[in-house]
């Protein structure tokens, strides 16, 4: 993997940390760059709160605070792993989707010709963060690179 491209899909739980610190460590070591994919799950698509907003100009209003408040926590997440890349000589790209995740994995490991996918592990039952889990069948067969799975405790 010498000079690959390693693909970090984050967005900032533990479970994906986890997986940030992996990828990070593998770049540093095999002097591969990392490309971090940040999904915004589309299951936000359409959200105007209309089942309990009375008039489409407040409805409006409050899909475009959710647009906002989305497009801020990836900046923030997509900030944070470029200093953590830079602070560890990684040379890092950014790439943000709005979509199912594992079918922008897909797409940014074709695209960038990626050899090695890291994700981390699903987050335990009860525990708060996205509902929003990694497909694995879809990876499985349609991945192109390697795919590492990182537990939370690595």
């Amino acid at each position: 993997m010498k000079n690959g491209k390693i693909v970090i899909a984050s967005h900032g739980t533990p479970g994906a940390r986890a997986a940030e610190t992996a990828a990070l460590r593998l770049a540093a070591r095999r002097g591969a760059s990392l490309v971090h994919l940040y999904v915004v799950p589309d299951f936000w698509r359409g959200m105007r709160g209309d089942d309990w907003l009375n008039n489409a100009i407040t409805q409006q209003a409050f899909g475009d605070y959710v647009e906002n408040e989305l497009a801020r926590e990836a900046a923030r997440e997509m900030n944070r792993l470029a200093t953590a890349a830079h602070e560890a000589g990684v040379p890092l790209a950014a790439r943000a989707m709005f979509g199912k995740p594992a079918e922008c994995l897909l797409r940014v490991c074709e695209e960038e010709n990626a050899r090695l996918a890291v994700i981390g592990a699903p987050r335990r039952k009860g525990e708060p963060g996205y509902n929003s889990r990694m497909k694995l069948e879809p990876l499985a067969r349609g991945l192109g690179a390697r795919l590492l799975i990182v537990p939370r405790n690595s």
